[in-house]
């Protein structure tokens, strides 16, 4: 009997040995017992899976993050840096004038300020374009009352590479650049009521002097066509 009992014990407790006989309770015991050891492993191993499986989208999604962030930054330091740098609020050697007329008269018109400024002009407006010859007084200040603005150099002092960087720094509206005779100084950049003299075509005001008066609210008529008017002499672009 002491046998038998150790026996019953034994088998609750431990696998059968081969060809001994279990219990038909015992039986039911262990297959409880293997079943629930199984649903335990698929039990881990579906916690494992998952854990894999989010710790996969956690870095799928802070990688597209990072992704599209560093895209995003990309493309606003590309576009911020194509911007026109804002001028100087005052420009150092700028002159102002007021009280300037704007009728439209026919033929020559004597100006106060060489070139002018604005004034008396032509009905018909210069097209604003790059020019190797001197181009009319007149029509020039009706493109100036439309906000463009004027940039004229002594072709005597300003040349080859000098004047690269002039044409190079000429928009492609709103601008003018021509030769003038006579000038104050080898470059003199003028818009309507404004005018900037300087003695090199790489004076970094002039491009300034172009960024805050060219289509300026201070010309009478900003905005207005630039084109469609009258070409001066020596048109190049």
């Amino acid at each position: 009997m002491a046998g038998s009992q150790n026996l019953g014990r034994d088998s609750r407790t431990s696998p059968p040995e081969p060809g001994q006989r279990v219990a038909p309770g015992t039986k039911r015991t262990l297959k409880r017992q293997r079943a629930a050891d199984i649903q335990n492993k698929l039990a881990g191993f579906k916690r494992e899976h998952e854990k894999k499986r989010r710790n996969r989208l956690i870095l799928l999604i802070t990688a597209w993050t990072v992704g599209i962030a560093l895209v995003a930054g990309g493309v606003i330091f590309a576009v911020v840096g194509s911007l026109p740098k804002s001028p100087p609020a005052a420009i150092e050697g700028v002159e102002t004038f007021s009280g300037l007329s704007s009728n439209h008269v026919q033929g020559a018109v004597k100006y106060a300020q060489s070139p002018p400024v604005g004034g008396d002009h032509s009905a018909i407006p210069l097209n604003c374009a790059v020019y190797i010859e001197p181009v009319p007084n007149e029509n020039a200040v009706h493109s100036l009352e439309h906000g463009a603005v004027w940039v004229t150099y002594d072709p005597q002092a300003v040349t080859g590479p000098q004047l690269d960087t002039l044409r190079e720094d000429i928009p492609s509206t709103y601008a003018i650049l021509s030769p003038y005779s006579g000038l104050p100084s080898p470059v003199v950049a003028s818009a309507w009521g404004a005018q900037l003299k300087v003695a090199s075509a790489d004076d970094p005001r002039i491009k300034d002097f172009i960024a805050k008066y060219r289509s300026a609210k201070t010309a009478p008529e900003p905005g207005a066509p630039c084109t469609g008017g009258v070409d001066g002499p020596g048109k190049v672009k």
